[in-house]
Formats: C-alpha cells, sequence, structure tokens
C-alpha cells in the first residue's frame, strides 16, 4: 500500500491486558520488560488493543494497515472478526470497506504473542526475543475504487561516468469498477515528467511505462546517496489516487571476486543488527531506528548491515538509502525450517518483504534462506524462484553455517566462528561451498558468541575481542574471494533463557544493549576516513593493575592517523608509526591498522605517570590528542544527546548518553554510580528513573507523550555523587 490518501492512526489506543485497561500510543510493547533476568513467558501473552476510527465517505474503499504486530491478530471492526493475521515482521493490510459506516467506527485487534510453531521463526529454539504488541505504525487509507496498489521502479545506469539512466516505473494497479477502462498515469522524477495513457482491466494488474532516460541524475552510492523525489498521479473517469517516495539509481554488479556500485569496487564492512532496545524490546519509533543506521554508518564507520535475522522497519531502511549504508536483508527465521504450512508462511513474508522494500537502493540481495538451517532443496528452490520472479535486479543469498551445503542461491553466504583466538581466521571460500568454481562469497557472521563479552569486562577481554574482529576484517579484505565479512554483532541483544549468560542477554556486540562502545567498536571506527574525522582510540585503561602480572603493554592504537607521538610524564617517548614488525601479519590488511605501541625500556618499577598520544596527519600536524591521567578521579557526568527536537503530536524517542568522565574526559569504567532521572514537559523515561553505570556508562531512551502540546521538556539527570546535568528539548 503505497498511497499518499493515509492518515497514521498511532495515538489513543485502549490497551486491555489480565482484566487491566489503560491508554497507549503506538508503537507500544505489550510488556515493558526489565534489563535482564526477567522471563521472556512475560511478553508471550494475549492482549487486546481497541480504538475509534472515524469514516468520512463510505463510497471510497477503506483499508487499515498494520506494519508490525508481533506475531498474530484478529481484527474486528463492528463486532465483526475478520481472518487471522500471521507473521509479525511483515505489513498486514486489510480491507474493512463492507464493515464500516459513516461516522465513528469501533475497532479491535487481539494480538498473540505466544511462540507459535505455525509461525517463523518458531517450532525450535531461538537465539533472540520477539517481543509482543502492536510495535510499528498503524495506517488508515481512504482511495476510490481504482488505485495504485504498489509501485516498482526498474532501472538501468546506462552511463556511469556520465550519470545517464533508465527508469522504467511499474505500477500495480486494483480496480473494482466496470466503468474506469482507461487511465492516465503523469508521474515526475529529476525534473522530468512523463505522461501515459493506460488501458485498464479490473482486478489487480502490473503495466509497464515506456522507459524514462534521465541525463545528468546524481547517482546513488555509499559516499554520496543522492535521492530523488518521485511523484505518481493516476487518473480515470471516477478516480484519481497519489503516491511518493524517494528512489535512488545505481548500477549493483555482483560476481566472484567483484562488488561494485557504479563501477566503483567495494569490499563489504559490516555488522549484524537486531532491532531490540532495553525494556520495550521492538517498540520504538522513526527516530530510534534513524539513530541506530546513524551510528553503524557514521559513528562505527562501516557500510554495510545485515538485518538478522528478519525484515526490519521501513525507518531503518529509509535511513540506510539516506546515509549509504548497504543491507542484506531476509526472512525470518533461525536454524529450524517447519512443516509445509510453516514453509508457506515464510514464502507469504518473503513476498511480503520483498514488495514492501523493493525501491529500496540500499538493499542488494534477498535472503531467501533461514538463518544456518539444514539444506531443504523443495523449500529453498520455491524461495529462490520467488525472489527471482518478483525481482529480476539482485541476486538472492542465503546464510548458512555448513560447509558444502546446497547452493541454490546466486550468493554463498557463510557465518563462520572458525577464529577462536588461534592460528585460523576464516576459512577458504572453496572449502566451504565445495564448488569447482569461483562463486560470489560472503561472511555474514564472526566473532559474537566465540567469545562474548561484556561492556564491565577486564581491558585484556575487551582488547581481544578487538582484535578477533581486527583479524577476521583484515583477512577478508586480503582474500579476493572473500567480498567481505560482516561481523556477529553490533548490539548486544535480549535472548531466551537457554542462550546468552541465563541473564537473558546475549553480549555479542561490539556496542552494549545501550548502544555505548566497547573497545571493539574502535575497530570499525578507526577504519573512518581522515577526510572527515580524525579517530584515536588507545585500547587502554591505563593502570597498572588491570592486565596479568601488571603488564600495561603493548598498547594497540586503533587510529587513521598518520603517526602517533607518545609523550609519558611529559616526556615524548618518540613517533610511532605502523611498523610491520609490530602488526600481526592477520591485521596488517586492514585500511587503517593499529599502531601498535611495544613496551617501553625501563617503564616497569618506575614511578607510574600520565600517558598522552598525540595524533598526525602525513604533514606531521597534530590532528587529534588523548591524555590519560596516573590518578584519575571520578570527576564529573559528560551527558550526549542526539537531538533536543523532538515531536510532540505523535509518539518521539531518542537517546540520551551519560558518561562517567574524569577531568581529561575520559570513561572511568569501574564507577558503579547511580544516576537518577526526573522528566518535566510531556515526556517520559523509557523503564526505570534510577540506572546504575555498566562500564562507565549508561544510555536511556525519552519518549514523547504524543499529547500534541508543543512545550519546551527538560530532564534532569542527578549522580548518587552530586553530579548533575540538565538537557532541555523542543517539543514541535
Amino acid at each position: 500500500m503505497i498511497s499518499n490518501n493515509k492518515q497514521c492512526i498511532n495515538n489513543d489506543w485502549t490497551y486491555i491486558v489480565d482484566n487491566k485497561t489503560n491508554k497507549v500510543n503506538l508503537p507500544h510493547c505489550n510488556k515493558e520488560l526489565s534489563y535482564n533476568y526477567f522471563d521472556e513467558k512475560e511478553y508471550q501473552i494475549l492482549s487486546k488493543y481497541k480504538k475509534k476510527i472515524y469514516i468520512e465517505d463510505t463510497s471510497k474503499r477503506s483499508f487499515l494497515k498494520f506494519d508490525g504486530v508481533m506475531g498474530a491478530f484478529i481484527l474486528t471492526i463492528n463486532g465483526k472478526d475478520l481472518e487471522e493475521q500471521k507473521g509479525g515482521y511483515i505489513p498486514h493490510i486489510l480491507e474493512i470497506t463492507e464493515y464500516v459506516k459513516q461516522g465513528e467506527n469501533d475497532i479491535s485487534v487481539l494480538v498473540d504473542s505466544r511462540e507459535r510453531e505455525d509461525i517463523p521463526p518458531f517450532g525450535y529454539v531461538v537465539d533472540y526475543l520477539t517481543f509482543g504488541g502492536i510495535y510499528r505504525d498503524v495506517w488508515q487509507y481512504s482511495l476510490d475504487r481504482t488505485y495504485i496498489k504498489n509501485i516498482y521502479f526498474e532501472y538501468e545506469v546506462l552511463d556511469y561516468l556520465n550519470d545517464i539512466g533508465k527508469v522504467i516505473c511499474k505500477p500495480i494497479i486494483e480496480i473494482d469498477s466496470l466503468v474506469d477502462d482507461k487511465a492516465d498515469i503523469v508521474y515526475t522524477l529529476a525534473n522530468k515528467n512523463q505522461k501515459t495513457s493506460l488501458d485498464i482491466k479490473k482486478g489487480i494488474s502490473k503495466y509497464n511505462l515506456e522507459p524514462l532516460v534521465l541525463e545528468n541524475i546524481a547517482l546513488w552510492n555509499v559516499d554520496s546517496p543522492s535521492l530523488h523525489k518521485c511523484n505518481i498521479e493516476l487518473k480515470t473517469n471516477l478516480a484519481k489516487d497519489e503516491a511518493s517516495l524517494n528512489l535512488g539509481f545505481r548500477k549493483l554488479e555482483i560476481e566472484a571476486e567483484k562488488l561494485a556500485i557504479n563501477g566503483k569496487d567495494i569490499k563489504i564492512m559490516g555488522l549484524n543488527r537486531h532491532q531490540s532496545y532495553p525494556y520495550v524490546g521492538y517498540a520504538m519509533p522513526k527516530r530510534a531506528q534513524e539513530e541506530d543506521a546513524d551510528i553503524l554508518k557514521n559513528e562505527l564507520s562501516l557500510n554495510t548491515v545485515r538485518c538478522s535475522h528478519y525484515p526490519q522497519s521501513p525507518y531503518f531502511l529509509d535511513r540506510c538509502d539516506e546515509i549509504g549504508l548497504l543491507v542484506l536483508e531476509e526472512i525470518a527465521g533461525w536454524q529450524h525450517i517447519g512443516d509445509i504450512a510453516w514453509q508457506e508462511q515464510s514464502l507469504k513474508e518473503l513476498k511480503a518483504m520483498i514488495e514492501r522494500d523493493f525501491n529500496h537502493p540500499s538493499i542488494i540481495t534477498w535472503g531467501v534462506r533461514i538463518n544456518e538451517s539444514c539444506d531443504n532443496t523443495q523449500f529453498y528452490k520455491r524461495t529462490n524462484a520467488l525472489a527471482r520472479e518478483l525481482d529480476k535486479t539482485r541476486l538472492t543469498s542465503g546464510v548458512r553455517y555448513l560447509e558444502g551445503s546446497e547452493f541454490l542461491e546466486d550468493i554463498y553466504t557463510m557465518n563462520d566462528f572458525c577464529h577462536n583466538g588461534k592460528e585460523q581466521i576464516l576459512r577458504e571460500p572453496k572449502q566451504v561451498t565445495k564448488l569447482d568454481k569461483k562463486v560470489p562469497y560472503i561472511v555474514t557472521e564472526f566473532c559474537g558468541h566465540i567469545y562474548p563479552t561484556k561492556k564491565t569486562d577486564c581491558e585484556e577481554r575487551q582488547i581481544e575481542q578487538a582484535l578477533r574482529h581486527a583479524r577476521v576484517q583484515s583477512k577478508a579484505r586480503d582474500n579476493k574471494e572473500i567480498l567481505g565479512a560482516i561481523g556477529w554483532c553490533s548490539f548486544d541483544y535480549n535472548t531466551h533463557f537457554d542462550f546468552g549468560s541465563g541473564d537473558r542477554i546475549c553480549y555479542h556486540g561490539v556496542m552494549d544493549m545501550f548502544r555505548n562502545p566497547k573497545f571493539a567498536s574502535f575497530v570499525y571506527k578507526s577504519q573512518k576516513d581522515e577526510k572527515k574525522e580524525y579517530i584515536l582510540e588507545p585500547l587502554t585503561f591505563w593502570s597498572r593493575g588491570e592486565r596479568q602480572e601488571a603488564k600495561m603493554f603493548p598498547i594497540y592504537v586503533f587510529t587513521n592517523c598518520d603517526s602517533i607521538e607518545l609523550i609519558l610524564g611529559g616526556v615524548s617517548k618518540g613517533i610511532f608509526k605502523r611498523e610491520p614488525k609490530n602488526l600481526d601479519d592477520n591485521i596488517k590488511y586492514l585500511k587503517y591498522p593499529p599502531i601498535v605501541i611495544t613496551e617501553l625500556d625501563g617503564e616497569w618499577g618506575a614511578s607510574f605517570t600520565d600517558i598522552e598520544f598525540i595524533g598526525y596527519d602525513k604533514n606531521l600536524k597534530e590532528v587529534a590528542r588523548r591524555k590519560f591521567l596516573k590518578n584519575p578521579t571520578y570527576d564529573d557526568i559528560l551527558v550526549r544527546i542526539y537531538t533536543d527536537t523532538l515531536d510532540s503530536k505523535y509518539l518521539d524517542a531518542t537517546r540520551v548518553c551519560v558518561f562517567a568522565i574524569d577531568k581529561e574526559g575520559n570513561t572511568l569504567p569501574f564507577v558503579n554510580d547511580i544516576i537518577e532521572l526526573e522528566v518535566d514537559g510531556d515526556i517520559e523515561i523509557i523503564g526505570k528513573n534510577k540506572l546504575c553505570f555498566l562500564g562507565g556508562s549508561i544510555a536511556f531512551w525519552i519518549r514523547t507523550k504524543a499529547s500534541g502540546n508543543m512545550q519546551k521538556a527538560k530532564v534532569d539527570i542527578k549522580s548518587m555523587a552530586g553530579y548533575k546535568k540538565s538537557i532541555y528539548f523542543d517539543l514541535k
């Protein structure tokens, strides 16, 4: 459903569970949870949402679109039940025309959030939680009898050096009137108009418009993700409809030993992402989804994200388009393939995923295989055939963990967890595929559960996690037969009791669940182009008792600076560069390998001193500086926010980060202070208003109450140590 003739109906729902009623706004989690040590059965419940909707004109067709309900639901209109809808990750569009009357109408949604064996990914164990509730937006559509159901834009870059492309618009039009047999379609793209008159017929049909050649059209790529507004209008004697969307044009080439966009080779460097958050699971609005994409691209400097293991928020994908973050998207599942009915549901969800996300330039492949499942020839022939039928512009992929698994897709995607800190880093592709030819090959998971690391872990463990990510990314970068590697994973996430650390958390991320960094995140961050920002991140707490045997060296400095000067106790120890003799062969192929500072003579037993790292560019100009104190003390709290402006009309949310710091602004990893939060205005804290630092930092999300009151709001942050900060928000 793509029409502009819609309204968001997220506000003012009545939520009923356990005979208790309260008012809520969407997106909504059916059960707010603790950070850890909760029982996942708490949200695996039946609950009900009720609302009144207004129908102005019963001569029009009325629809409701649910962007995400976990995991099945029954919609009731004025006492009439519609057919149950299954699948928690796909949109569900229900026509309600025959059930509504002019004026107010009662709707209710019975949501089943139990882990039912007839709905993917369930049927066996799953290493992530799916949570519950109406956790994405709900839309109400009022359409004429003839309307645009969907649009596919297929494009071909004719000359990427001169920015010339050809676009074919393929609208899907639905007609339930015998009167309309002609339709005029006008669409505007990149300051060009095309008008077409079509012979149309009753029912749902796809129409191919004449190709439109665009000259001097800025192409989409990861460094310059140009998007172009497209507007399409449909008119008949009896109806009109309009839709708008953003399009990006790029020439995507994927083959053995080659992944290129617009003729420029790209080596994938990415991380996996679960769409979950503390306390509210999946139920986060547009801004929070966008913030996650920004963290991955702008903070971690990734060029790729894998949406593991299900279709993710349209807002997240929109943001990937906007910032140039490549996406591997896949169907819902984890190792288990169910019975025939389960497989039919999976195919339905694959179709819905492609129909929803076809026009995203960021998406480079469809994952048509259940993550880490065994071979199933009949099922996977069907998933591949369906994807290729719906989209002839992209290749298929299928994530596996078995060597020699049947290769029915176009891209061989492999979860390779062979690196356990020892000599072997990655398997050779031919060892995995068992094929006598080269094929496109991507490593889609590594590290993760092989070496879980908490934000509160010691320096040595965090360093080793970072080095494992560095080794694998370096090895993938060096091997021409590997198109790139996607690490497991970006953020820690909640899981079932039989996975993770027993507290319902998998500590597999390079960041914690609050999106605060561990050392491993600096491996990725330091690969940023120095023209955008200089990064200088020494992997040290700078203390003489944190590592075994009280060692302090070597210090790995993950940086994109050309060289580093080391100063101890005010005395320069020289300029350090990327010396091959100090670099592990398994790390040296990174774009910016770390600068390694080995142990300095006479340091042990000497008086402990401050240490300072000064980063220089190629012209020996200072571009970055970090100082660690010999005797750091808890000096203050540092607060960082993503935005100071929030939407007052609908539920909006943003993240606030708080760090315990010393006088040099360094995070103090062992501060276990508690902060207390107090809000003023139409906002509220998600979760608890008292939080304990984890590894020297913590974050929380605030959300608006969707009251429509335009005003100021404030959050007061007070630590038990007596440090205070206030942050202010404009509600627009």
